[in-house]
C-alpha cells in the first residue's frame, strides 16, 4: 500500500506530512505573487484563495511540508495523488518552493527523494501542469521526465478550463539517471 505521508530526508530536505499548524509558516512562503505568476491559478497568493489550496490539501492525505534542514523552516510543499493504486503510477504535484530556492538544486533533490519514496510502490511517476506553465515545465524535465501524450483540461477554481500535459519517468528510467552525477 503506497504510503502518501511519509517523513523522508536527505542532506537538505526534511519531507514531513503537513499538519493545519503549518498553514501560517506555508502561507509566507505562498503569499508571494510571483510565486504563481505563470501558475493557471495565479491568485493563490491571495489569503482566501490559498486558504482553499491548503485545506484541499489536507483533505487529500497526501500534501507534505518541505522544510530547509540547515534553518528548520517551511519553504514549500508537494503533494503525492494516486488515484488507481492498480495502476501502479503514482504523482507527484500541487508543488512549490519559496523564490528564494528557485533555480538551485532543491526542486531537484525534493523530487529526487519523493521519486525514490515512490518507487518504492509504483512503476512509474506523473506531473501534471499547466501547458503554459513552462518554468513548471522546464524543472520537471530537468528530473529525467519525459512528455506524454496525455492531456487533461482541469476547471481552475474561478471555473476556467485550462490544458495540463503529463510528464512522466517509469522506475527504471529513474535508475538508470540516478547512478548519474547531478547536472
Amino acid at each position: 500500500m503506497f504510503d502518501s505521508q511519509p517523513v523522508l530526508d536527505n542532506e537538505r530536505v526534511h519531507i514531513r506530512p503537513l499538519t493545519q499548524g503549518d498553514f501560517d509558516a506555508l502561507y509566507a512562503v505562498a503569499s508571494d505573487p510571483l510565486l504563481w505568476e505563470l501558475h493557471p491559478a495565479s491568485n493563490r497568493w491571495q489569503k482566501d484563495v490559498f486558504t482553499g489550496l491548503f485545506n484541499a490539501a489536507l483533505d487529500s492525505g497526501g500534501a507534505l511540508a518541505v522544510i530547509d534542514k540547515a534553518v528548520n523552516r517551511i519553504i514549500g510543499s508537494s503533494r503525492f495523488n494516486v488515484p488507481d493504486v492498480k495502476s501502479s503510477r503514482a504523482e507527484i504535484g500541487w508543488s512549490y518552493l519559496a523564490r528564494d530556492y528557485w533555480g538551485g538544486a532543491w526542486n531537484r533533490e525534493t523530487k529526487r527523494i519523493l521519486m525514490t519514496h515512490a518507487f518504492r510502490f509504483v512503476d512509474a511517476v506523473y506531473f501534471r501542469i499547466g501547458e503554459a506553465n513552462m518554468r513548471s515545465r522546464r524543472a520537471t524535465e530537468k528530473l529525467g521526465t519525459r512528455l506524454i501524450e496525455e492531456t487533461e483540461i482541469i476547471k481552475m477554481p474561478d471555473g476556467t478550463p485550462v490544458l495540463h500535459v503529463f510528464y512522466e519517468i517509469t522506475k527504471d528510467e529513474f535508475a538508470a539517471q540516478a547512478l548519474l552525477p547531478s547536472p
